[in-house]
């Protein structure tokens, strides 16, 4: 048994360690919940920032309001309070999460298309509130066959905007006057729609452009002359309008243009000869207008493949300058007010597939050998005087 004042002792040390050990535990749990009242803050501000902000979700959800789609029910996932989770068709910049992409398209192979065995169709509006995106890179709103009003002109307004692309529409006015403000955009395409007006001057200021898809819609007056400025341009699309007067000579500094469509138009004039002399050209429709002049033997032994210049008023002789370096998808002359006979040099073109020389005042021997071995009568008929394979003997 111990003297009492060594228990005396003993309980007061006992005590001593057990305050020390309690006020150890006190600072511990000081510390922890600190640490704690820190990663809930974190926790906090990190899902504010990845969230859209609520200006995004209400400007998606304002342009929803305008918008009717009946059978695909894609409007049904936009729900919650973060548009950049989960919302069809729409996509947030990974650092900003800002939205950055409206991507509808009524034609998809998305499986919630297969689902419902058809094609989208959709009615309503764009509406301006769109703008409020100001982060926007990309607003492709294709193909759903019933969306009527305007361009909404604030989107030029858009300073990140690098596509545009609302093809397959009923929208109607006029392509944006100061489009050009936008210096990122790449894609301009809105075929297939009730476009009128002119294209706007300022068009010539999208230095980066790269896609122009303009076709089937009701645009008049003249091709911009400033065309040419678009530097950048691999395809011009412009056909089935009602554009008038000349094809601009500038369109032929366009060095990286591979595709140029101005068919079904009402253009006028000779066709430039410089055309021809375009580095990468392969396709040039020019089909049903209103051109006269020459051919230019330019076309004809240049990078051109597919050359249509069929339903104009184009006279004089086919050029005799047929080569090695002439090859053809297709050719096609018909429905001019061409004369002369068939060049014999046509027989020294790599390859032509496709020959089109009907409906004109050609007169002579058809040349025998490649390509003329292969083509029917249809290429030939309804000239002054054509004789030979495969038409009548001479």
């Amino acid at each position: 048994m111990l003297p009492l004042f060594l228990l005396h002792f003993t309980s007061q040390r006992s005590r001593r360690q057990k305050r020390t050990v309690f006020n150890k535990h006190t600072i511990d749990m000081g510390a922890f919940s600190h640490l704690a009242l820190i990663i809930v803050l974190l926790a906090i501000s990190s899902s504010v920032v990845l969230s859209c902000l609520p200006s995004d979700r209400a400007a998606l959800l304002a342009f929803k309001s305008a918008l009717h789609e009946p059978y695909l029910g894609i409007f049904n996932t936009w729900t919650g309070s973060d548009c950049c989770r989960n919302w069809y068709g729409i996509s947030c910049d990974p650092e900003t999460h800002r939205v950055a992409d409206i991507n509808l398209r009524g034609e998809s192979e998305d499986p919630i298309f297969q689902r419902a065995h058809r094609t989208g169709f959709m009615t309503g509006y764009i509406s301006p509130a769109i703008c409020g995106l100001t982060r926007l890179s990309s607003l492709t709103i294709a193909d759903w066959k019933g969306i009527t009003g305007e361009i909404p002109r604030c989107v030029t307004r858009l300073p990140f905007l690098r596509i545009i692309d609302l093809i397959g529409n009923q929208l109607s006015g006029e392509i944006p006057a100061d489009i050009g403000s936008l210096h990122r955009l790449t894609v301009l395409n809105v075929a297939d729609n009730n476009i009128t007006g002119r294209i706007p001057g300022s068009l010539g200021n999208l230095s980066g452009l790269m896609h122009l898809d303009l076709r089937n819609n009701k645009i008049s007056g003249p091709i911009p002359r400033n065309f040419g400025k678009l530097n950048m341009l691999s395809r011009a699309l412009l056909s089935g309008n009602r554009l008038s007067g000349q094809i601009p000579g500038s369109i032929a500094r366009i060095y990286r243009l591979a595709d140029l469509d101005l068919s079904l138009n009402q253009l006028s004039g000779s066709i430039p000869a410089s055309l021809g002399k375009m580095a990468v050209l392969a396709t040039l429709n020019l089909d049903s207008n209103k051109l006269s002049g020459i051919v230019p033997a330019s076309l004809f032994s240049s990078m051109i493949s597919n050359l249509n210049l069929s339903k104009n008023s184009l006279a004089g002789g086919i050029p005799d300058v047929f080569g090695p370096r002439s090859y053809f998808t297709v050719l096609d002359l018909s429905y001019n007010n061409l004369k002369g006979p068939i060049p014999k040099s046509i027989s020294e073109a790599s390859y032509i597939g496709h020959l089109d020389l009907s409906h004109n005042h050609l007169c002579g021997r058809i040349p025998a050998g490649s390509p003329f071995d292969h083509l029917e009568a249809s290429s030939f008929t309804y000239n002054d005087c054509l004789c030979g394979m495969p038409l009548r003997a001479c």
